[in-house]
């Protein structure tokens, strides 16, 4: 019986213990599995993207704002406007002296107006003004002054690009002019074009521009040819 006994008492022993490894066995099995969900739970939330993404490199360059248009180059713009009109106050001095306004062949002193009217027919008006007869040729825009021997001593253009010239250009290609005079509310500013012919330009005091420029050859204005 004692033999039994001790029998019993050393399963029981047996059968604790396989229950304490059982229980510490099943305790570090659950601290391993809180310990190896951690860091996934972890490395789950770091690798969660940024609210705002960076952009794509072709929706940056879509988004991106249009690049500034160059202002364009006034002064530059200002500089060619002011060489052609010192270009064109040149030539109108140089055909001045000739007794000639730009685009007309025929010339104060030595051009006859029934020349004139054979190659351009009758003028649109023949009227009497100053020291001799007027003829106007309004499509051409030139109007023609001579004497009674038929003499041409003026000759007058209001072509479009003279009337873009102000007096501060003139003057500044020119200088100041020779002599001055006024009719009326026009402003006229004289330039001795060589001895015989005046450059004159007509500017009236309401555009500031000119209205038409004249060539005039002073000894013409008589008729030398009447007895």
């Amino acid at each position: 019986m004692t033999t039994t006994f001790k029998t019993i008492t050393g399963i029981m022993i047996l059968a604790s213990a396989l229950g304490l490894t059982a229980c510490s066995s099943s305790g570090n099995t659950g601290n391993s599995a809180e310990a190896t969900n951690a860091p996934v739970a972890e490395a789950s939330a770091s690798a969660q993207p940024a609210a705002t993404a960076s952009p794509s490199p072709a929706a940056a360059e879509q988004s991106a704002p249009p690049e500034a248009t160059a202002a364009p180059d006034t002064a530059a713009g200002n500089g060619a406007a002011a060489e052609d009109s010192a270009a064109r106050l040149k030539e109108l001095l140089e055909l001045a002296k000739q007794g000639k306004v730009p685009g007309v062949e025929y010339a104060a002193h030595s051009g006859m107006i029934d020349e004139v009217e054979a190659a351009w027919g009758e003028p649109d008006t023949k009227e009497s003004a100053g020291k001799g007869m007027y003829s106007t040729y309004g499509a051409k825009h030139v109007v023609f002054g001579w004497n009674k021997g038929s003499k041409i001593f003026d000759v007058r253009s209001s072509a479009a690009d003279l009337q873009q010239l102000t007096l501060k250009e003139i003057e500044q290609t020119l200088g100041k002019p020779d002599d001055t005079a006024v009719n009326g509310s026009d402003k006229i500013y004289i330039y001795q074009a060589g001895k015989e012919y005046q450059l004159k330009f007509i500017i009236p005091e309401a555009t500031g521009t000119v209205d038409h420029i004249s060539v005039f050859s002073e000894q013409d204005t008589f008729n030398n040819m009447a007895g």
